[in-house]
């Protein structure tokens, strides 16, 4: 799991409860929750994604005042998908629109309802805007607590504002009497820093909150390990891991992930070794837990065996796709990436950009035209927009579409990568 994955894992993990959204367009018919979530995460067009949001505001404003409403964590979900479908298109305006018609609603006066749209501001790295609308809460008559406060700090986070929450997290407890900080959001604080490479200053929040009784959570202790890792600070790492287990920490498979992304950087052994001792404490490894293991045989080209975790896997995800077609095609194993992509395709778990520019490059190198122009068309329906005008430049680039086929052109093309975090590990 790349470190920006493990941040939306994180960030998901430290969600607090918000209420549902609404729009003021007119609906479609009615859709529920479940079914607007798993129709956003395969739809990249922002006019379809409107169109599905809308459908399910049909479905919320029906049923609002009763029993029957979706949850409010569903509901975020689908609208948070819907920003970002939005924003991928850099259809900043639109999302302004939709956002601001929710103001105009009564639940704007629960909190948790207002805190949707500061997250969702946040999604879209339209900081401002969420402060804007965390300020206007008096004016809205929406009661304001550490809830409100905590969505505060995950926008700065998903704007990649590290260096704004611990400058927020000083001012506005002084300013709002009514914010106390909580164990959510100190695991904010020690995320902006260990995102900003200050692991000593998450450290030293970790102490600040045993002091002051507040407990530090599986979460926190989870964050800091991976920021140690990734500063190669081992040794520190593992008298934090023997820190938590002494303490009784309750393990979980995340924070064990956290410890095979290290592992799989020494060899396939030490990755099953912890996956075992996982197994000794009662967890069942996961999907992560054997893309590590297969990353594992990846990097030292044993791509028979990286193969063989693959095809045991029962629930793939798009870090697999993506992990095992990068090196089938760094070890120009072109045919076995054609065969695993066509599979990502019909689960609708395609990898980014640069993966299947790389997969196409090599097609089109052993003179695979067809095959070549069966991977472009299949990308050009799923990415968004804007990666599709990117795509459509490598394919003028190689000649996908002219008599001469040719890939001399295709290192001009500029990398770009799919950041859909909903297909994060």
């Amino acid at each position: 799991m790349t470190p920006s994955r493990l941040s939306l894992h994180f960030l998901r993990r430290l969600s607090t409860a918000v209420a549902d959204s609404t729009t003021t367009t007119l609906p479609p018919a009615a859709i529920t929750v479940s079914k607007a979530k798993s129709k956003l995460r395969k739809v990249h067009d922002p006019d379809k994604a409107l169109a599905i949001y809308n459908s399910l505001s049909s479905s919320n404003n029906n049923n609002s005042a009763t029993s029957s409403s979706p949850s409010p964590l569903s509901s975020r979900y689908a609208m948070e998908l819907t920003v970002r479908r939005l924003a991928k298109s850099h259809r900043f305006s639109d999302i302004t629109t939709l956002i601001e018609s929710h103001k105009k609603d009564p639940r704007i006066k629960t909190e948790t309802f207002l805190s949707t749209l500061i997250r969702s501001y946040g999604r879209a790295s339209m900081l401002d805007h969420a402060l804007k609308t965390f300020e206007e809460m008096e004016h809205l008559g929406t009661p304001r607590s550490v809830v409100s406060f905590n969505a505060l700090l995950a926008a700065c986070l998903h704007s990649d504002e590290f260096e704004k929450v611990p400058q927020l997290f000083d001012e506005m407890p002084q300013r709002y009497s009514e914010i106390a900080p909580d164990k959510v959001s100190y695991g904010m604080l020690i995320k902006s820093y260990c995102d900003v490479g200050s692991v000593d200053k998450a450290m030293e929040t970790m102490r600040v909150m045993e002091v002051k009784g507040v407990g530090v959570n599986i979460i926190s202790y989870t964050t800091i390990l991976g920021a140690l890792y990734k500063n190669k600070e081992n040794d520190v790492a593992e008298r934090l891991w023997s820190e938590m287990v002494s303490k009784g920490c309750e393990l979980d498979n995340t924070v064990y992930n956290v410890r095979l992304m290290d592992a799989a950087k020494e060899s396939p052994e030490r990755v099953k070794e912890l996956m075992e001792e996982m197994r000794s404490v009662g967890l069942k490894p996961d999907t992560v837990s054997y893309n590590y293991l297969m990353t594992a045989y990846c990097v030292r080209g044993m791509m028979g065996e990286a193969k063989k975790v693959y095809e045991g896997l029962d629930d793939a995800n798009a870090a697999t796709f993506r992990t095992l077609i990068f090196h089938l095609c760094i070890n120009g194993l072109y045919d076995q990436g054609l065969v695993v992509f066509k599979k990502s395709a019909l689960v609708h778990k395609i990898p980014d950009f640069k993966t299947c520019k790389h997969l196409t490059e090599g097609l089109v190198r052993n003179n695979r035209m067809e095959d070549a122009r069966g991977v472009a068309r299949v990308v050009k329906k799923k990415y968004p927009p804007r990666l599709v005008s990117e795509w459509k430049k490598l394919e003028e680039s190689l000649g996908l579409y002219t008599k001469k086929g040719s890939a001399a052109g295709s290192s001009r093309t500029r990398e770009v990568s799919d950041q859909e975090s909903d297909d994060a590990a």
